[in-house]
């Protein structure tokens, strides 16, 4: 069985200078319960992978308002003013990646492959510093996989074994980051017993899981 714990609990061992994953879509399928126990604990110089910055006081946005990140790596930033100006002041590292790209990158990592050859971004900077790959007459780069030490998600049930299913679009980051990290720590909205999730309808196997996280 995985261990039920409290997000204070979950997230004691997420120490300066880790890199965490965190699942969300401008904050919905965001685990809020663990982001706000992160600005509590008030880690410094952590490195996050995310689809977006969120708003202010929303999701992720909470770690951009409290100035917790030192290298963001995501699609969007527009939601949240202090993104840009800390990006474009040299206060936080933005690296900006198509969101298709970045979701591959990442299921990359959980896969253990060794890269993404995509065309998006060929012509652009988004090919600044990286390698090119000819296939079939076609350019395409070389995206690395990414992974992380932990990674902070959003479920809407799991059973006592860890198993998962998501509601919706909530589900959107979530089952690939939960592949791409050492540890998982999963926020549910409710926990429930042994054998109720038919096999068919699990998302995320427990085998991925480390911590539950009972939230709202």
């Amino acid at each position: 069985m995985v261990k039920i714990c409290t997000a204070n609990e979950a997230v004691k061992d997420i120490s300066e200078g880790m890199c965490i994953m965190i699942g969300g879509f401008l904050g919905v399928g965001t685990p809020d319960g663990l982001v706000q126990a992160l600005v509590e604990k008030g880690t410094k110089n952590l490195t996050v992978i995310t689809n977006d910055s969120a708003f202010p006081g929303v999701g992720v946005g909470k770690l951009q308002d409290s100035k917790q990140m030192s290298t963001l790596y995501t699609s969007y930033i527009g939601g949240h003013p202090e993104s840009g100006r800390c990006m474009e002041e040299g206060e936080l590292k933005i690296v900006l990646t198509p969101q298709g790209t970045l979701a591959e990158q990442i299921r990359a990592g959980g896969s253990g492959l060794g890269g993404v050859l995509t065309p998006t971004g060929v012509g652009t900077i988004v090919e600044e510093g990286k390698s090119k790959i000819v296939v079939a007459d076609r350019t395409y780069l070389l995206e690395e996989p990414l992974k992380a030490d932990f990674a902070l998600l959003k479920a809407y049930k799991a059973d006592c074994h860890g198993n998962l299913i998501y509601r919706f679009s909530a589900r959107n980051f979530n089952p690939i980051m939960a592949m791409a990290a050492k540890t998982v720590i999963v926020e549910v909205e409710e926990v429930i017993a042994e054998g109720t999730i038919e096999p068919d309808n699990v998302i995320t196997p427990g085998i991925f899981v480390d911590l539950l996280v009972k939230g709202r």
